[in-house]
């Protein structure tokens, strides 16, 4: 096989769900993050009803790549075609699209179908296809496992925004406090240990213990970038009840002080709600429980760092400091 000619992969899945949930579930790229294991971040460039231009962050191959996409979606022939406009070493293009075929029963085949070409020898296209073959047979695997829940999708996929102002402090100095998570220890008090390292420049491996208001410990471990004026994280390893969360804090300077949004969006696992909230909870239920304690937790962290930062002494600005 020739390195240097065009190349094609081709994984399906068989989802024991409607064609129309399953499209859906893919065209809307701003869920990919909490349904798609590999995503970590989808920054929007562009979007109109029938295209859109995106940068996408993702594992692969246990590094964090980012590329800029085009896609065409067509819900009438359930098709999503994508090209990236800029690749990731060792592509030099990559394209494709995703069918859905209607199989009988209320099911659907997905076909994910990738046609590309690499720069280098056999390694580099072994090593392509590795992680094409990895990451589409995750993608898939998640696809159905959301898909076939058994409950619509805006009831388990939700998102939500806090907004909040901190006066006498700057963005930048809040956005600092939220990098140095490996300080949240000493800092807030519903963290009780973190674990944190910086495999590439300005992207984090974050492991934490929180403690809930009722006295629960558990552990995630989340992909953090480090945007300018942005944070944002995906949580590899979520919260029971979560089958995935992600989210961002984004900094800004505005006429009272830091002006800190934090979003969340996450995915709720159904069958894990009794376990956690008590037996005969709903999804419901669960959105109103996430709404409020992954809500609390980001105002605390913020009213935290802004009380830090207020309390650092000033900056000494006499003669002969080195700046």
């Amino acid at each position: 096989m020739s390195p240097s000619r065009p190349h094609q992969t081709v994984h399906t899945r068989v989802v024991a769900a409607p064609p129309e949930v399953v499209y859906e579930l893919v065209a809307d790229v701003r869920r990919w993050p909490v349904i798609f294991e590999p995503t970590v971040h989808v920054r929007h460039l562009e979007r109109t009803s029938g295209a859109e231009r995106f940068e996408l962050w993702a594992q692969v191959n246990g590094q964090v790549n980012t590329w800029a996409s085009r896609r065409d979606l067509d819900p009438a022939g359930l098709r999503v075609a994508f090209r990236q406009e800029r690749s990731h070493a060792p592509l030099t293009s990559m394209g494709g699209d995703w069918t859905f075929r209607p199989v009988g029963g209320g099911r659907t085949e997905v076909v994910l179908t990738h046609r590309f070409t690499v720069d280098g020898g056999e390694e580099q296209l072994a090593w392509m296809n590795q992680a094409l073959d990895t990451n589409s047979a995750r993608e898939l695997a998640a696809l159905a496992r959301v898909a076939e829940l058994g409950h619509p999708v805006d009831d388990l996929v939700f998102s939500f925004t806090d907004r909040v102002v901190l006066p006498g402090v700057s963005a930048a100095d809040v956005y600092a406090f939220v990098r140095r998570s490996d300080l949240w220890p000493q800092r807030l008090p519903h963290v009780g240990r973190v674990s944190l390292s910086e495999p590439q420049p300005d992207v984090q491996d974050m492991e934490m213990d929180t403690v809930t208001a009722e006295g629960r410990s558990h552990t995630t471990r989340s992909i953090r970038l480090c945007l300018p004026g942005q944070i944002v994280y995906k949580q590899v390893v979520p919260p029971g009840m979560l089958l995935g969360h992600a989210g961002s804090w984004e900094f800004a300077d505005g006429p009272g002080g830091a002006e800190v949004h934090a979003r969340h969006s996450v995915a709720v696992d159904p069958e894990a709600v009794d376990a956690v909230l008590g037996a005969g909870s709903t999804p419901a239920d669960a959105r109103r429980h996430l709404r409020d304690v992954l809500g609390r937790n980001s105002r605390a962290t913020l009213e935290h760092a802004g009380r830090y930062a207020r309390e650092q002494p000033a900056p000494h600005t006499g003669a002969g400091v080195s700046r």
